[in-house]
Order: structure tokens, then C-alpha cells, then sequence
């Protein structure tokens, strides 16, 4: 319950500096859509192998000429996967292939402050704030069955910190690409060898690529393309 307070209580936050810098600005509205390329540093296992699902909508708000304010309530798949790496028995004779797979489901808030170089290139940055809505962890083909959502061992909330480029690539589309990381541990985890002997224990954290499209409703013609009608071209 404390996760959930603190989530309606950066809502109410971010709605309210919102509403201060969007008065007497318009308010573009975005729907969302693409992928995730994920790992988690930490559980060594490398490389960004989890695929994932990355939707939702936003508000875009202009700040003066050359920026905008974005918000976004987005549904975020992130995670972990390896296939079979080996084929070995434990003492107790369960088969041992190295494969892992772990999924996150996270209901996020992104809130970023981007540049706008004539509504074609925005870039810029943020943070945001995830909470843990779905978890599914599978070690050597076998769900963990000590992993779920209320008892852990995963934090329910999940804060990140954000880079963010946008093209235009057609009239009112963008392609998206954004990179986000874990301020905080997401876990900490023992590692340990056939042996059972204790070899390592880790902090982990999400660590993202995001390749998206954004598609925009009620925005005025990209400044490029004006400039281009007014002088004829």
C-alpha cells in the first residue's frame, strides 16, 4: 500500500506542474507503441535479449518555442532471458541447462523536458516511475515458484532515469528511441555454483533500449515544413 500512495501522490505531482506550465499553452495528445530491448545488470546474464512490449498515451505540452514537457502513462515490459547454455543433473537428478527468464510488467509515469529543433529532431531528457503490476521468473525450464508479486524478491516500485530522441519520419509519426536505467536496485540476489557454494551476491537493476513509434493528435504542421510552403518549395 505504501508503493501505491506514493504512486497517486508523483501523480497528483506531476499533474500539477503540468497544469501550471501547459496554462495558456495547447496540449498535443500521443499514442504510443513499440518494443523493448532488455537486461538486468546484475544477474549475469548479458546482453539485451528480453523482448517486450512498450504502449500507452502522453501529453506533450509546448514551453516557449524550442520545448516541450512531455507525461506518459505507459504499460512497460522489461526483463531478463538466456536459452540453454549446457545440459547437467543437480544432487536430487533435475536437469541443469543454464536457461533463465524473467519478466517485469510495470504500469510506468515517464515525465521528460525535451528540445524541439523545428518539431523534426526532439531530444532531451527525464526520469520516471514504475510500479510492479506482473512478475514471472522460470530458472533451467522450472518457474520459480518464490517469486511473485506481493512476496518478492523484486521492489514493487522501480524509479529510472531517461534519454530520449525523437524523428519525424512522417507528418504527424515519430520514431522514438529511448534508453532508461534503474536509480534503485530492483533486487539483490546470492549466486551460487553446482556446488551450492556461494559465489557472488548482486544488486540488480533494469537497464533498457526503447524503439517506439509516437504517433501525435491536435499539433500544428512541423515549423520546417511551414517555412518551406511560405517561401514556395
Amino acid at each position: 500500500m505504501r508503493g501505491t500512495h506514493l504512486y497517486i501522490v508523483l501523480l497528483i505531482f506531476f499533474i500539477g506542474i503540468s497544469t501550471n506550465i501547459v496554462r495558456g499553452q495547447r496540449i498535443h495528445g500521443a499514442v504510443i507503441g513499440g518494443i523493448n530491448l532488455s537486461q538486468v545488470d546484475g544477474d549475469e546474464i548479458y546482453g539485451f535479449s528480453k523482448l517486450g512490449f512498450n504502449a500507452g498515451l502522453a501529453a506533450i505540452v509546448p514551453v516557449q518555442n524550442s520545448f516541450i514537457f512531455s507525461i506518459e502513462t505507459v504499460f512497460n515490459q522489461k526483463g531478463s532471458f538466456q536459452s540453454d547454455k549446457y545440459s547437467s543433473f543437480d544432487s536430487l537428478g533435475n536437469e541443469l541447462t543454464g536457461q533463465y527468464k524473467l519478466m517485469l510488467n510495470y504500469l510506468e509515469v515517464p515525465v521528460l523536458f525535451l528540445y524541439n529543433d523545428k518539431d523534426v529532431i526532439t531530444a532531451g531528457g527525464g526520469f520516471s516511475f514504475g510500479r510492479l503490476i506482473d512478475v514471472q521468473e522460470t530458472e533451467h525450464g522450472r518457474k520459480i515458484e518464490s517469486t511473485s508479486l506481493n512476496t518478492g524478491p523484486y521492489e514493487r516500485n522501480d524509479f529510472n532515469i531517461l534519454a530520449d530522441i525523437r524523428f519525424r519520419i512522417f507528418k504527424k509519426t515519430n520514431l522514438n528511441l529511448r534508453y532508461a536505467y534503474s536509480m534503485n536496485k530492483i533486487r539483490t540476489r546470492d549466486f551460487y555454483d553446482l556446488q551450492g557454494r556461494l559465489t557472488a551476491t548482486r544488486k540488480q537493476y533494469n537497464n533498457v533500449i526503447s524503439l517506439r513509434l509516437v504517433y501525435m493528435f491536435n499539433e500544428k504542421p512541423p515549423i520546417a515544413d511551414s517555412e518551406n510552403r511560405e517561401s514556395g518549395f
